[in-house]
């Protein structure tokens, strides 16, 4: 459980230029298999910044994702990160299933060994801030797939980790759900100013979240390109009809079929 937020051990942070949070250079990714899932990847986030990646199936998003996590070490190149404070969310929210929304909250945060008080409060602040005062007590089974991944959100927010990294966290969610999520992280970001990186397969959800979204060729996954979405910050869905965002939106598509 520990591995699903920690931080981010053995990942080297002496390569970074001022104001970046994540950077990645020149990263070539070859598995034991002989398959080469990136190669040559460049890539800098900002302090605060909200990048999304998407790409074709099997591009090496993910694999992008875990080598900033400092879950695996590129072949070649190097990762830095300018924290030793982030978390790491899955599409499964990992709850367990006898502990409390509360208990699934808190229980990273008594991984970390935080004092008792601390723990109190970062826990009774996340859950307030994701929706689920009420529902504190609650057992998973009881909650509806949003509910849980806001308590996996929640889980991540009591670290107050200064990165977040999303791999597909709403992929699995019915499309109103989703939506709802996506409004739900746009608040946590403004509110808490994380630096996020999130993986999705969804362009309309990559240009609503992030300020900018990299676009990634097919294996061995490249970088094909990157829009600005040169949006207001303080977005709600309403956005989604503006005619900048479908502008961006056919820009990202165009990129992601080889038509940029």
């Amino acid at each position: 459980m520990r591995a699903l937020i920690d931080t981010m051990q053995g990942v080297d942070a002496g390569h970074l230029l001022h104001g970046q949070q994540i950077s990645v250079d020149r990263v070539r990714m070859r598995y034991a298999t002989g398959t080469t899932a990136l190669e040559d990847v460049t890539l800098s986030v900002a302090r605060g910044e909200f990048v999304a990646i998407v790409g074709p199936s099997g591009c090496g998003k993910s694999t992008l994702l875990r080598l900033a996590a400092g879950l695996e070490r590129p072949t070649a190149g190097s990762v830095a990160l300018g924290t030793s404070s982030a978390a790491f969310i899955f599409q499964d929210p990992t709850l367990l299933p006898w502990r409390s929304v509360r208990k699934n909250v808190a229980l990273l945060t008594q991984l970390a060994k935080l004092p008792k008080d601390e723990r109190e409060r970062r826990v009774d602040a996340a859950v307030e801030a994701v929706g689920l005062t009420a529902f504190a007590k609650q057992l998973p089974r009881a909650l509806s797939g949003g509910m849980r991944m806001r308590v996996s959100l929640a889980r991540a927010l009591a670290l107050e980790p200064e990165v977040m990294l999303l791999d597909e966290p709403f992929g699995a969610l019915d499309e109103l759900t989703r939506d709802e999520m996506q409004s739900q992280l746009l608040e946590l970001h403004r509110r808490a100013e994380f630096t996020a990186m999130l993986v999705t397969h969804s362009v309309s959800e990559a240009v609503y979240l992030a300020d900018r979204v990299v676009v990634m060729s097919a294996r061995p996954g490249r970088i094909s390109g990157v829009v600005e979405v040169g949006l207001p910050r303080d977005r709600d869905a309403a956005i989604r009809f503006d005619p900048r965002f479908v502008a961006r939106v056919s820009e990202v598509s165009a990129l992601l079929h080889g038509r940029g």
